[in-house]
């Protein structure tokens, strides 16, 4: 991927290196340090609830030492809301080409993080955004990514939260431990060529700069599912994410408009990453049931050396008992088969005693063969689903969209109707399932709820019992983007279904839990 360009008045500057994250960038300069941070402690604050505005400071760590800034939190019913504002927040590139953006996280005490929203600096390097969040209390950091949807932070983090005097929260302040996901040993290097690269870039428009820079985070995270073989352990999630990639490369191409551009890239950046987690957990699962075959080899192969040894034990007696029936003249003949099974009896214990050293692997096996049947189950009705409605893993259940242009009026569309009817087929076949329909739109709860029992209609009929699947209108409360706009509203109108049950857990497949330090760091 060639150097993209300066954009506009801004003069900003995008170099991307569309690579996997095992790779390193290359330059001929020697490096300044070499980072390869994987754990670090940062204060969390328990926001008090509903008591006003708070303000709390962000510091830059080595990597960028005059990076400052501050955050407004505020904790409503509902959420928490934070605005933040910050200052020399230089272009990612510095970290190696493979960075296109940074990232905002929320990390929970118990340590797990929450992507709280893509920041953008300007060509002052100054950044500022407005995120809400369901946690109470809570850590942030900023990180150095290589596209907006990753699900954990990089190991290159740039500013983190610090706790100033007046802040408003809990006494008891709480160190939350956050372990980073390791992406190999990253180098930050200056080079001189990288700034005439800088130098010379052409400029673009503001939109044009949007565009590319979504696109290249696209591209980054469809390579990097591909590196993980998203292909062979998540086909239809990857070839999702390759088909919206394209789409939005073929509407840059044909100069359509930017916001189509974004749309799709941002898209493709999600489900490329979801596919990659898939093709990560499914790799595992390969491993665990490869480790277990060879278990099951040595279990087998310790039992047959144990039959053996008992049939040389069996063979030696029947020796002694036939020189015991000898005259005296066969004594010496005795004496041998009595060495032979003692013998025996050695490479026996022997046996046995390697069969013993076998054992305790067993334990280190995961034994919670329902939490793992779930999963895949979760996974694979995951994968089913994005074959008829774009839908991810929530900590809700799996969500299925059908968009604003899914209806007319109140009423379904008859390609809509297809992929309900589709959506139906794929919950039929895994009892105990629950569906929950919630619709959304600008326009009131009234027309919210008629959308939604539609869509519960057309499940129904479709095969599914009317008592597993609800209906709830819930107009404006959840806007996914400004309403001032009528692009903004086109997005919040939609009809979410949600899916849930004991078949596939309570806990989405990319998700796992952190350890917990106390004490000062």
């Amino acid at each position: 991927m060639k150097l993209p360009k300066l954009f506009g008045t801004f003069g900003l500057v995008i170099v991307s290196g569309s690579v996997a994250m095992a790779q390193q960038p290359k330059s001929e300069s020697a490096p300044i340090y070499h980072v390869t941070v994987v754990e670090r402690t940062i204060k969390a604050v328990n926001y008090q609830y509903r008591n006003g505005p708070t303000f709390i400071d962000f510091r830059g760590t080595v990597l960028l030492p005059k990076g400052k800034g501050e955050a407004m939190v505020e904790s409503r019913q509902g959420r928490t809301e934070v605005e933040t504002h910050l200052e020399h927040l230089t272009p990612p590139q510095q970290f190696g080409r493979e960075y296109l953006t940074y990232v905002l996280w929320a990390i929970s005490p118990e340590g797990r993080p929450h992507n709280l929203g893509e920041i953008v600096p300007s060509s002052s390097d100054k950044a500022s955004l407005r995120v809400t969040t369901d946690l109470q209390a809570f850590a942030m950091i900023i990180t150095a990514e290589p596209y907006s949807a990753v699900r954990q932070p990089s190991d290159v983090v740039v500013m983190e939260n610090q706790v100033r005097p007046d802040t408003a929260g809990s006494t008891e302040s709480v160190n939350a431990k956050y372990e980073l996901l390791p992406r190999g040993q990253y180098t930050w290097r200056v080079s001189d060529s990288l700034s005439a690269e800088v130098a010379n870039a052409p400029k673009v428009s503001a939109k044009e700069y949007d565009a590319l820079l979504e696109l290249y985070q696209a591209e980054n995270a469809v390579g990097i599912a591909g590196a993980a073989h998203a292909e062979k352990y998540a086909p239809g999630t990857y070839e999702r994410a390759l088909q919206l990639l394209k789409e939005a490369q073929q509407y840059h191409a044909s100069k359509a408009e930017y916001r189509l551009v974004v749309e799709d890239a941002r898209e493709a950046a999600q489900t490329a990453e979801d596919a990659r987690l898939i093709a990560v957990q499914r790799q595992q699962q390969d491993d665990l049931s490869a480790a277990r075959a060879d278990l099951s080899k040595a279990q087998a192969d310790a039992a047959s050396a144990q039959q053996a040894a008992q049939e040389a034990q069996a063979r030696a007696d029947a020796e002694v008992q036939k020189a015991r029936d000898e005259v005296q003249a066969a004594q010496a003949q005795a004496a041998a088969a009595q060495a032979q099974a003692q013998a025996a009896q050695q490479q026996a214990q022997a046996a046995l005693t390697a069969s013993a050293r076998t054992e305790p692997q067993v334990s280190q096996l995961p034994r919670d063969n329902t939490a793992a049947q779930a999963s895949s189950t979760r996974i694979s009705i995951l994968e089913d689903l994005n074959r008829a409605l774009p839908a991810r893993d929530t900590p809700r259940g799996l969500v299925a969209t059908i968009a604003d242009s899914g209806f007319s009026g109140d009423a379904l569309r008859v390609g809509a109707t297809e992929e309900v009817s589709r959506v139906a087929a794929i919950v039929a076949r895994h009892p105990g399932l629950s569906i929950r329909v919630e619709g959304y739109t600008d326009s009131g709860a009234g027309l919210s709820q008629r959308r939604a029992d539609a869509v519960r209609a057309a499940l129904i009929s479709h095969g599914l019992p009317s008592g597993s699947v609800s209906a709830a209108g819930l107009g404006d409360s959840r806007p996914l983007a400004s309403k001032e706009t009528p692009q903004g509203r086109e997005e919040n109108s939609r009809v979410e279904i949600v899916i849930s049950g004991n078949p596939i857990g309570t806990m989405p497949f990319w998700d796992r839990s952190y350890s917990l330090t106390s004490g000062t760091r």
